[in-house]
């Protein structure tokens, strides 16, 4: 069964952190809490987090995954950022907003969209997953966490915890976001495509 624990939405105590950072460190997947509802995330390059995790949501290779960035620093070396997209992410970050850019060389080619290299990034404005994101000091590869045959997110840790405890590693309980699923932008074609609907304001956007 999986590690369940409990961090404060406003001060997330740091040994508890401490502990989820280590094991997700040793390759362990979690579901964490954060601005748009549960996510599922794994370190970066654990390949066999990754297939985990598609095991779970049940989704293909075509599936776009997001890199959870601690801030805009962090996100600017994993894609490739022109001026006026660099703009426009800098003024909707940190928030509920998913941007599909050209990824770098730094991130595995294994998360990558097979036929356009194309990733997602976003920086989520949520105390307890900056926590995790600053003691990592590297991002998490995410997945929201929707399940087969659902369309909105898990909301609740002690349900996750009841219903997947068996298939994580840890589940942390906290309060997401009230707004909703993320905003998803597709920057990479040069053209603003939002696949995506969801919070944040769209006005700069569209």
């Amino acid at each position: 069964m999986a590690h369940y624990v409990d961090l404060h939405p406003d001060n997330p105590q740091q040994r508890i952190v401490d502990r989820v950072v280590e094991r997700l460190r040793q390759g362990d997947i979690a579901a964490i809490p954060t601005d748009s509802g549960y996510a599922i995330v794994c370190r970066l390059g654990n390949k066999e987090g990754l297939e985990r995790i598609r095991t779970i949501r049940r989704v293909d290779s075509k599936h776009h995954f997001t890199l959870l960035c601690h801030d805009f620093g962090q996100l600017g070396k994993l894609v490739i950022i022109d001026n006026a997209n660099f703009r426009l992410i800098k003024s909707k970050t940190p928030g509920p907003f998913t941007f599909i850019l050209k990824a770098t060389k730094d991130v595995p080619r294994m998360m990558l969209n097979p036929k356009k290299s194309t990733v997602g990034v976003r920086i989520p404005d949520h105390k307890i997953t900056q926590a995790i994101l600053e003691n990592m000091g590297e991002p998490l590869l995410c997945s929201t966490l929707i399940l087969p045959g659902e369309s909105e997110p898990q909301r609740e840790g002690w349900m996750i915890n009841d219903e997947l405890g068996h298939v994580l590693d840890i589940v942390v309980e906290g309060p997401i976001g009230s707004e909703g699923p993320t905003t998803v932008v597709d920057l990479s074609s040069g053209d603003i495509e939002v696949l995506r609907e969801g919070a944040g304001d769209l006005g700069t956007l569209v």
